[in-house]
């Protein structure tokens, strides 16, 4: 059944992970960045005051802050996604995959612009009255009636899509690889001792999504920058300790990104696809999922969350992957049979010894359960949206209780599951972000006409 099952989840990932989808994001994110006349690029400061608070009022419609905004963005993208993620990517497509991901991230950035000024530009209301942002929201207020079937599509892609399979299953590997077996626990039943891991933290995160937009953006803005902080300190001293292997890291992932050479069969194309699905995954750049977040924000001004927006796949990718890649490449680890999360803590335990053990074993805690966090107001949000408000509870005991089965099932269903839902997020995001494109122009050009 388990192989069965495996077979099935590796088949839809794989179909939805063709070629032609990666040609469109790459193809999507060169048309957005450019016909944006560089936005992303020029406006980096611009958008850093917008986050620092710059120019919040209270008096804005919204429900949270621009920063708890991108905080609960990056509650969900700096997190597995950054850890395991990478670690999967070099495991399976070796170094030259970090060359397309910085491409999916450098292009994700104008991607992010259009999409999540949308979710605030043609923001809509739910059954309840309450201010809601987000595709399903930007494409039937933006596109029309007409339109609501890629609306439903993109939620029910969402509820699903949402499910924390991958980060729940790698808290659980973790605590297994590093906790349970050091001790001599569960030695003779695997899933007993998993299944444990997975109802604790189902139990965690039921405390805090219930607790809806306000308190996951609470618990985000304080969490996830202080464990990027500490997580990034940890991997930069890595690094400088190595400084002198830098540049020929640099050269390999260069060189291997045009050969395909770790990639079974030797094919550019599976290297290139291996690169943008785990960019993607990483920084949701075109998935929809980070315009929900922040079509919550509190502001009048749809371009100024749409700037801030924009340094999600930045801070996720460019920065925060880099170094989780450099310390896997630097130990030398990435060719063993380790992969996941299990390979990225390997790495810094070889490099800082126990305390990188335990740091790994924090992040990995923290990040996971910030990215439940984070993703449970996102699949909420779809069922809200499908079949209205009073089933968003019943939508959270569901998502607690996948968590569950999250933990105990194997890495490679965990990880194709997820890959082929966000593939579906991705096709409505996207038609529905080139067609309104040239709104997001006009209203770019309002903005920073009055800005000036």
């Amino acid at each position: 059944m388990v192989k069965y099952l495996d077979k099935i989840m590796s088949t839809f990932a794989e179909v939805m992970w063709s070629m032609p989808l990666v040609v469109v994001l790459i193809s999507s994110g060169i048309f957005f960045t450019l016909f944006c006349r560089l936005i992303p690029f020029r406006y980096l400061g611009h958008a850093v005051n917008i986050l620092r608070g710059k120019y919040d009022s209270d008096d804005d419609p919204g429900q949270i802050s621009h920063f708890e905004a991108l905080s609960s963005a990056l509650a969900s993208t700096v997190g597995m996604g950054n850890i395991a993620g990478v670690a999967v990517a070099i495991h399976t497509g070796g170094p030259g995959v970090l060359f397309w991901m910085w491409l999916s991230a450098i292009l994700g950035m104008g991607t992010k612009f259009f999409t999540c000024t949308l979710s605030v530009m043609y923001r809509g209301e739910d059954d309840s009255g309450e201010i809601q942002g987000g595709p399903m929201y930007f494409i039937e207020t933006g596109l029309g009636k007409k339109f609501k079937p890629l609306a439903v599509f993109f939620s029910i892609s969402g509820m699903f899509g949402c499910l924390t399979f991958f980060q729940a299953n790698q808290l659980a590997q973790i605590i297994r690889d590093f906790v349970h077996r050091p001790l001599g626990l569960f030695q003779e039943s695997q899933i007993l001792g998993d299944g444990i891991t997975g109802i604790c933290v189902a139990i965690v995160v039921g405390i805090v999504v219930f607790g809806g937009i306000k308190r996951i953006a609470k618990v985000a803005s304080r969490l996830v920058p202080l464990m990027v902080g500490i997580y990034f300190l940890s991997a930069v001293f890595i690094l400088l300790s190595h400084i002198s292997e830098i540049p020929s890291l640099i050269l390999l992932i260069f060189k291997d990104a045009f050969t395909g050479d770790a990639v079974l069969g030797g094919a550019l194309g599976s290297l290139i696809i291996i690169g943008i699905k785990r960019g993607v995954f990483s920084n949701e750049a075109g998935t929809g999922t980070e315009a929900m977040a922040h079509g919550a924000a509190k502001t009048k001004e749809p371009v100024r969350e749409g700037l801030v927006a924009m340094l999600g796949p930045f801070i996720d990718t460019i920065i925060v992957c880099s170094v989780t890649a450099f310390v896997i490449l630097i130990s030398g680890l990435y060719d063993t049979e380790a992969n996941g999360v299990t390979l990225t803590a390997l790495a810094f335990e070889k490099e800082m010894g126990v305390p990188g053990k335990l740091l790994m074993i924090l992040a990995v805690l923290t990040f996971s359960l910030s990215t439940m966090f984070g993703y449970s107001y996102y699949g909420r949000k779809c069922a809200g949206y499908i079949f209205g408000t009073k089933w968003k509870p019943a939508y959270n005991w569901f998502y607690v209780c996948m968590i569950f089965v999250a933990s105990i099932v194997s890495l490679d269903i965990a990880i194709n599951f997820v890959d082929g839902m966000f593939a579906l997020m991705v096709i409505p995001t996207l038609i529905s972000t080139l067609l309104l494109a040239p709104k997001v122009m006009e209203e770019a050009k309002r903005y920073f006409t009055k800005m000036n």
